[in-house]
């Protein structure tokens, strides 16, 4: 997987990376929404959907649960970021992989491997790899874009009255630095976040769908969904599911807790 979609790269960084740090969205926040939904635009649902994860700093514990065709595993991992560039994250379960650890700070990816006590930079020709197994890439972890600057978009659907969702068609600009023929992004109407976006290869075929839930407040009246679900389309009941759990916002974290030597801590 090579995506490009700042969405999903906010997804991928606060599932594996925690880069969960949550701004006071357009969404939740107390600014004065519109009178009605359609006053509502799709630049301001799309920003709030390239938000939802980004913010200044996060710990958490988050439990990665992958199934494919030829194994099941689980892994708990603690995790640590700031801004969008440095993130840690180290496993602490299954026993047989605990301390392996990931590092990303900017473009770079590194792992540390504690049976050999190694530190090793993840080549560019392993970044579309995929990430402990599960069906984000290597690659994922470090590509970003807006839906704001690279797409073009309008909305297809609107709710009545609040009641319903939001359906809004994403089509990448000629040149931006996507992979995506189309995202399509479903946002709820009431709550105004994200639901569920569905990716499109250059042929209009759905490559994999993401799909958002168990909405709740962590903190400040911040709303974000702790579960995100991430299917492949032509792998038929595969997925990779992501739980966040004791998530902390806005904390103090220095940059040196983001270098290579924090790996092995």
């Amino acid at each position: 997987m090579t995506s490009t979609s700042k969405t999903l790269s906010a997804v991928a960084m606060a599932a594996l990376l925690a880069s969960t740090t949550t701004t006071a969205s357009w969404a939740q926040s107390k600014a004065k929404k519109p009178a009605s939904d359609k006053g509502i635009t799709a630049e301001q649902l799309l920003n709030n959907t390239d938000d939802l994860y980004r913010g200044k700093s996060s710990m958490a514990t988050v439990e990665m649960n992958v199934q494919t065709k030829r194994y099941k595993r689980s892994l708990q991992m603690k995790v640590l970021s700031k801004g969008t560039d440095k993130s840690l994250i180290r496993i602490m379960k299954p026993k047989k992989e605990k301390g392996v650890t990931t590092l990303k700070v900017g473009k770079n990816v590194w792992n540390y491997l504690p049976k050999i006590d190694r530190v090793m930079k993840v080549p560019s020709s392993m970044m579309s790899g995929s990430w402990m197994g599960s069906h984000f890439s290597n690659d994922d972890l470090v590509r970003e874009s807006r839906f704001e600057k690279d797409y073009t978009y309008s909305i297809v659907e609107r709710p009545a009255d609040g009641k319903g969702r939001f359906v809004i068609d994403c089509v990448p600009k000629p040149n931006a630095p996507v992979v995506w023929g189309k995202v399509v992004v479903v946002v709820d109407g009431k709550s105004r976040l994200p639901t569920q976006q569905k990716f499109f290869d250059e042929k209009g075929r759905l490559v994999r769908t993401m799909t958002y839930s168990d909405i709740q407040d962590v903190g400040g009246g911040r709303f974000v969904p702790l579960k995100m679900r991430l299917e492949p389309a032509n792998k038929k009941g595969e997925y990779t599911e992501i739980i966040q759990r004791n998530l902390k916002l806005d904390i103090d974290v220095p940059d040196s807790a983001f270098s290579q030597q924090s790996l092995k801590r």
